[in-house]
């Protein structure tokens, strides 16, 4: 084996890329061999063998040896990326049709076309073969689709009646063509966005439409004639595809409907794919075939009630069934959901029909029981569809609460009348299967055990915001049968009988989703009841797990209804006393839930806090202030900080400062007593700030000072302005130390837990100041006093740290200082650009990866300064302003997708300033204007960037309009000053032309004109951008009336003649010159 492969080394690479001999088929096989079974140096030696083969021009000239000679069945089938079994040969040709088709001459087109119909016939007429062969099959058919797409209809007119005539001959040979049908068609009307250009995509459309009647005529033939059941199926699989394209009177005014549910409905092995079908007909919105679809209905559902009697108990006979058992549940389900979604209302005005609505919805009922959150799902669809659009037909008739009209029964709308019985089953269902909230955090495991969730569950989420709402939408149409369940499912919780986890979490989680739809009165009532058991509960259940979850339903029941606990202090006070007694239990999630809920509670009831209260001495945030000690003293320091956060909106509440500064002071006295104390040991002895206990305490005081200023807002300047000092002096000793760290020990020190504390001290400073300001509400005295100390501790520093030790924090700060003070920081830009700008744009420009951090802060401080204080980069030097520029574009050149975004917003904002100041517009457009339409057309013809084509679209139309109305007096072209317009035509021609060469003048030509005519309308300049973008993809030869020039350039005329009569039609807006003679008069 060595002694075969060090010879592979030397003379494979060199005989199967010389085309002048004929292939060495045994040598092929040999780096096939090689490629599966050597290791290391070998397989790569073999890997770029075969992928230097097969990008040769050439290559396409040795498949049929390939396919036809090779004794080995892994030539067939090399280890591709994508996928484990790629046909090496059938890869070549895939390749040459799909990028070097329009490149050769039209005879080898020819020849590869009837080499891979003649393949594909010889190898599905053999009904054996083609289970054998079903992979290689399959990759042939998608190669003759690919070659479809290049040749049908110009240069292969008759090959839909080929295809059909073929088909009559042999059933196996139809059978494959039934799949090419489908290929194309999913080829055709589902992937052709970004493929092929729209108007080619247009054209395969209307040739499929125009020659459809022959393919449904053998679609009927086989329908009605074949035995061969795998025919079957594959053609009514390939009528599936068509259903969504297809004129609608091949649908309804053919007997399609009666032959799909009489003939396979009820045949186990089509059932699925009829009732696919069926839905996919369900789903058309069209008024006049009325009475075909009321036909579909009452048929289906008499085939449905023979094959799945009413009476079947779904659930169980899903969870016990096979795969395709349980498929046709689900497909029943989008049956019922998608006609009843359309067309209920149709069935609903018919008397006659309403037992089998009922019977439907009986089988939706049914469906939604199933344990399969995936079917779920789809009924929920049509659960939520149903009662939104009952409540929206009149929304107010159940506004009168029970309390206050007595006995009599309020008029009730006739379609609600209809569909009551089965709305209170849906009602109970809904509270039975309620999905978790996202504030529940204490979940029972797979094991069965109580345990804290880490994990957001986001499926879970967006299947709880559906079901809340559809559950609020059924408790608008009648709330008393709502209450009435969920009263009646407590009293099982508290009696016993339905005691678990699941249905006590199930209940209160509805429980909580509906607060809001129920008069005020009722929702009093109905919760005093819900929290006075839950309470009992709590009380009566022994366990600690059993604790755990009563007291998770409890917090979110009561978080779930601001309303009620302001409307009640009593109630209100009592909540938070026991949200403070669970800060004490140590179950976990507990204590996260009890902080989280009053945080929520804090947010929505502030004012009642700070005000004295009927009955109480005095107000109850004095109470929580007095024993804060006690209250935070179990919690972990997260926890703290959120509870500082929640009391933080209580004080924000206070609208008396003196009071307010006063409740500050108290606040603040835990964590100020310890920084004093570390600030006195400091001031005797720096080396305190050593200390890995000191700096932790340190990082936690001013985590605690951060939450507590986002919530206490501009007044915690009072706070801010006691600790501003010796915060920033403790910032500047920090540094020191971790620069001293680094030198002696090199930038590895940075991950040990001391420096990475110190570090923490830093960030949670800048997080401080920064949050305070951007809460600020006065810019000046921000500026006169709190920025001049700032920047005197921050800029310095980060310049002349190594690039491991800045803080991206320090860039996010100045962005933030920015935004907010706008033009009072203008003459600051020139010292924090100095300190700041070459320096983190040399750690960030040798590649896209490093330091993402200041990357992503770098450009949000450019783009900063770039909106509010844009002089400033008129003030800096030349070519400070050149790296500005250069930065930007390199911004927009990144592949995270969050900084180039910036980026291209930068730019297009920059371009908007520059052109407002008249007196350095000129001289930009001069230097910079040709570069950056480079650069953009880089990043536009890169499929990287494709997410960012509307940016792209929007800056380009804007440039290509600035040149257009002569906004740009200068010459953009000094040697040879020609008219602007002109040289960008030119200039972008040739710039096209030399990074595509195969393509041709007359396409460019028309893409650069589009650029100009179609430059006011984004959509349709995207869209101009994304055909260039395909045509790209293709080689393209001479014959490229394929990529429909001329539907273009008369669209673009068009475009060109609307804009100049919109332009003529406002006074001034032509130059005089360019107004036809008859209408200067």
């Amino acid at each position: 084996m060595p002694a075969i492969m060090t010879m592979l080394a030397d003379h494979a690479a060199r005989q199967l890329l010389d085309f002048s001999q004929k292939l060495d088929i045994n040598l092929l096989d040999n780096v096939v061999n090689c490629l599966y079974h050597g290791e290391g140096a070998q397989q790569r030696m073999a890997q770029e063998v075969l992928t230097h083969l097969k990008e040769h021009p050439d290559a396409w000239t040795r498949v049929d040896t390939i396919l036809e000679f090779s004794q080995n069945m892994n030539t067939k089938m090399i280890r591709g990326t994508e996928r484990k079994q790629q046909y090496y040969g059938l890869q070549i040709l895939e390749n040459v049709i799909k990028t070097r088709w329009k490149i050769l001459p039209r005879n080898q087109c020819e020849g590869i076309k009837k080499y891979v119909v003649g393949l594909i016939i010889k190898t599905s007429s053999d009904p054996t073969c083609v289970e054998k062969e079903k992979v290689y099959i399959g990759k042939l058919n998608m190669i003759l689709v690919q070659i479809l797409k290049q040749e049908w209809p110009k240069h292969w007119p008759t090959f839909i009646s080929d295809i059909v005539g073929a088909s009559r001959t042999s059933e196996s040979l139809c059978q494959n063509n039934m799949v090419i049908l489908k290929l194309l068609s999913e080829e055709v009307f589902d992937f052709s966005s970004g493929q092929i250009t729209q108007v080619k995509a247009k054209h395969l459309k209307d040739s499929m439409c125009n020659e459809f009647s022959q393919i449904f005529q053998l679609c009927q033939f086989v329908m009605e004639n074949s035995q061969n059941a795998p025919l079957v199926h594959a053609t009514l699989e390939t009528l599936l595809r068509f259903l969504n394209w297809i004129p609608l009177g091949y649908i309804f005014e053919t007997k399609l409907i009666s032959t799909l549910i009489y003939k396979f409905l009820n045949v186990p092995m089509f059932r699925n794919v009829s009732l696919k079908c069926l839905t996919e007909i369900a789903g058309v919105s069209v008024s006049q075939y009325e009475e075909q679809f009321v036909t579909l209905f009452t048929l289906t559902m008499m085939q449905l009630k023979q094959m799945l009697p009413l009476n079947t108990n779904i659930r169980l006979a899903y969870s016990n069934g096979k795969d395709d058992e349980q498929n046709f549940i689900q497909n029943l389900s989008l049956f019922l959901c998608t006609f009843l979604k359309e067309h209920g209302q149709l069935i609903e005005k018919r008397l006659n029909l309403r037992e089998t609505l009922m019977e439907a919805l009986h089988y939706m009922l049914l469906v939604s029981e199933v344990e399969e959150t995936e079917i779920f799902k789809i009924c929920l669809e049509y659960w939520n569809h149903l009662a939104a659009e009952l409540y929206r037909e009149s929304p107010f008739s159940t506004s009168a609460s029970p309390l206050l009209s007595g006995t009599q029964h309020f008029d009730v709308p006739p379609r609600r009348q209809l569909y009551l019985p089965v709305l209170s089953k849906v009602r109970l269902l809904m509270v039975s299967r309620m999905a978790k909230p996202e504030e529940v955090l204490v979940v029972e495991n797979d094991q069965g055990e109580v345990v804290r969730e880490f994990m957001k569950d986001t499926d879970s989420i967006n299947l709880y915001k559906n079901m809340r709402e559809t559950l609020v939408y059924l408790t608008h149409l009648d709330y008393v049968d709502t209450e009435r369940i969920m009263t009646e499912k407590l009293h099982n919780q508290v009696n016993g009988t339905e005691w678990s986890w699941k249905n006590l979490n199930t209940l209160c989680w509805a429980i909580g989703s509906i607060s809001g739809a129920m008069h005020e009165e009722d929702e009093k009532r109905f919760l005093v009841t819900v929290i006075k058991d839950l309470l009992g509960l709590c009380e009566q259940k022994r366990g600690k797990d059993n604790k755990a979850i009563i007291a998770s339903n409890i917090m979110y029941i009561v978080g779930q209804y601001p309303r009620f606990l302001r409307a009640h202090w009593k109630f209100l006070k009592t909540v938070v006393n026991k949200l403070f007694e669970f800060m004490h239990e140590t179950h976990d999630g507990v204590q996260d839930m009890a902080c989280d809920t009053f945080i929520k509670i804090a947010q929505k009831c502030r004012r009642h806090f700070v005000q004295v209260q009927v009955g109480e001495v005095m107000p109850f945030i004095d109470e929580i202030l007095n024993n804060i000690n006690t209250i935070i003293c179990d919690l972990q320091p997260q926890q703290v900080h959120t509870f500082y956060e929640a009391v933080g909106y209580m004080i924000g509440a206070q609208t008396d400062q003196t009071v307010q500064e006063h409740l500050i002071e108290k606040y603040m006295l835990l964590p100020n007593q310890v920084w004093d104390s570390i600030i006195q040991q400091a001031t005797k002895n720096v080396d305190i700030l050593k200390d890995p206990e000191t700096v932790k305490q340190l990082g936690s005081i001013l985590k605690t000072n951060v939450r507590a200023c986002k919530a206490v807002g501009h007044p915690f300047v009072i706070q801010l302005g006691r600790i501003y000092l010796d915060m920033l002096n403790v910032y500047k000793c920090l540094s020191e130390n971790i620069s001293a760290a680094i030198q002696a020990n090199g930038e590895m020190v940075t991950k040990q837990p001391l420096i990475r504390s110190m570090r923490t001290v830093k960030r949670e400073t800048l997080k401080l100041i920064s949050g305070w300001v951007s809460r600020s509400n006065d810019p000046q005295m921000v500026a006169e006093n709190f920025v001049p100390p700032l920047l005197d501790a921050v800029l310095i520093d980060y310049q002349r740290n190594v690039p491991a030790a800045r803080e991206p924090e320090v860039l996010s700060t100045m962005a933030i200082i920015v935004n907010k003070l706008g033009g009072h920081i203008t003459a600051e830009i020139p010292q924090i650009f100095d300190a700041v700008f070459e320096c983190t744009l040399n750690m960030i420009n040798k590649d896209f990866e490093e330091y993402p951090e200041h990357r992503t802060n770098f450009f949000l401080l450019l783009q900063a300064v770039n909106s509010h204080c844009f002089p400033a980069f008129l003030a800096i030097p030349p070519a400070q302003f050149k790296l500005v520029l250069d930065s930007i574009i390199w911004a927009f050149k990144h592949t995270m997708r969050n900084v180039a975004d910036t980026g291209l917003q930068i730019l297009f904002t920059l371009l908007q300033n520059v052109a407002q100041e008249e007196a350095a517009a000129q001289s930009f457009y001069q230097t910079y204007f040709c570069d950056i339409l480079q650069h953009i057309f880089s990043v536009v013809t890169d499929t990287s960037h494709t997410a960012g084509l509307t940016m792209h679209a929007s800056i380009l139309a804007y440039m290509f309009n600035l040149v257009e109305e002569g906004k740009i007096s200068t010459p953009l072209n000094p040697g040879n000053p020609v008219n602007n317009q002109m040289f960008i035509q030119e200039y972008v021609a040739n710039l096209l032309k030399s990074a595509f060469p195969h393509l041709q003048d007359a396409q460019v030509k028309l893409f650069v004109t589009g650029l100009f005519s179609l430059n006011q309308d984004i959509p349709a300049f995207k869209e101009h951008l994304r055909d260039f973008l395909v045509q790209i993809k293709e080689f393209a030869g001479e014959d490229t009336s394929d990529l429909f020039l001329e539907e273009r350039e008369t669209a673009l005329r068009q475009a060109q003649e609307e804009k100049h009569k919109l332009q003529m039609s406002v006074p001034g807006i032509l130059n005089p010159h360019e107004i036809p003679e008859e209408m200067c008069d």
